[in-house]
């Protein structure tokens, strides 16, 4: 019998899809949304995304721009006021100097990850992720054909990706780099300087990529998080305007790499993306001089994380990671169920309050874990611990 082309494509859409999951907190988000569309009320803790909008400053920037009528193509890499601005920044804030030429602004740190990934690593290449940790990096990397290789994270480290660990999965079989994250993504737990240090340092010692992720920098409530260029300028570090800026709709971020990779990563950005959103570029750069209106923002988040801390575990929800930055709550829920996923459905239904399994983060311990976002309002937060103590009795 011969096969129709239809027949022979299909495996290998197959093959190559069917290791790519779903990203639960967005069916989670959906599934809350039709729930609304019933007339129902939720309390949205799901999703990392914060309540208050962008700043005045880049609302204002981008409406000016735009009155001037054209909105156009800019530089694949990104406009060059933008460029030496989030350099400057990296001066200002960490004391560490870049040139601007090293900045790629990217289509959110979403777009960021895809140029990384595909100017750092081939195909059948292991590159070491943490569990938990943010699905995307998981998801991402097999679609380009890119072997995760999960670390899992303990307690007695601090829950975090160390230098140790990293030796270890070499050891067992050679990888070809690593990816951290601090604050932590569904923790908001943080990898200290020294830590960041020994990363580094391992890494180069074994001829490792080190990619660091930054997109919660600005967001923390006790010591400030370190970059990863401080103690390391080979290291590519991702960032973006989404969480401490409150731009997550505007697909806004940027990538400093080796002045080597510039190159390399600009050609695939003008075939993948050709450039980033003008608008959201010009958005962007005012928002650097909103620091005031963004530290009122921080200090709400700051009251949530008090509030929750303090009256979770009223409810029964004593066991979570550190709480240092970002504006997550990643719970231990064993004593009320080993079903993340069911147990998400059930408080959405039953309660009204929608949160992320922690199946999301974790293939295998996720089970019995659950994200809370705080990065909604206080009225949010109080009203979740209120429903959360009816339902959990």
């Amino acid at each position: 019998m011969i096969k129709s082309p239809a027949d022979l494509r299909s495996p290998l859409v197959a093959r190559r899809m069917d290791r790519v999951s779903s990203f639960l907190a967005m069916d989670v988000l959906s599934a809350a949304a039709a729930k609304e569309r019933r007339g129902d009320s939720v309390i949205h803790m799901e999703v990392g995304q914060p309540s208050a909008p962008a700043p005045r400053a880049a609302r204002e920037a981008a409406k000016a721009a735009l009155d001037l009528g054209r909105v156009g193509y800019t530089e694949a890499l990104g406009i060059s006021a933008l460029r030496e601005r989030i350099a400057r920044h990296y001066k200002d804030t960490y004391g560490v100097g870049i040139a601007p030429e090293r900045v790629v602004v990217t289509t959110g740190s979403s777009a960021g990850f895809v140029l990384a990934f595909l100017s750092l690593f081939d195909p059948g290449q292991r590159v070491a992720i943490t569990a938990p940790g943010y699905p995307a990096y998981r998801n991402i990397l097999e679609a380009l054909g890119i072997e995760p290789v999960a670390i899992p994270l303990a307690k007695a480290d601090g829950w975090i990706m160390t230098a140790e660990a990293v030796e270890r999965a070499h050891a067992e079989k050679p990888l070809h780099g690593i990816l951290a994250m601090s604050p932590a993504n569904p923790s908001g737990t943080m990898i200290g300087r020294a830590a960041l240090a020994e990363l580094g340092e391992t890494c180069r010692r074994l001829g490792l990529w080190f990619v660091s992720d930054e997109i919660y920098h600005g967001l923390t409530y006790g010591e400030p998080a370190s970059t990863a260029l401080a103690t390391d300028d080979d290291a590519v570090v991702i960032n973006s305007f989404s969480k401490y800026y409150c731009m997550t709709g505007w697909r806004i971020g940027w990538v400093v790499v080796p002045e080597r990779l510039v190159r390399p990563i600009e050609r695939l950005a003008q075939n993948l993306y050709i450039s980033p959103p003008y608008l959201s570029q010009v958005a962007a750069l005012a928002a650097f001089d909103a620091v005031e209106e963004l530290e009122a923002v921080k200090a709400g988040y700051a009251r949530n994380r008090a509030y929750l801390l303090e009256e979770l575990p009223k409810v029964g929800i004593t066991e979570m990671h550190p709480v240092d930055g970002a504006f997550y709550i990643y719970a231990d829920i064993a004593r009320f169920t080993n079903d993340s996923i069911g147990f998400s459905k059930r408080m959405l239904e039953e309660a009204g309050v929608a949160a992320t399994p922690g199946l999301d983060f974790d293939p295998i311990e996720g089970s019995h874990y659950l994200r809370l976002s705080f990065a909604g309002s206080e009225n949010d937060c109080r009203e979740t611990v209120a429903r959360l103590k009816g339902w959990l009795k």
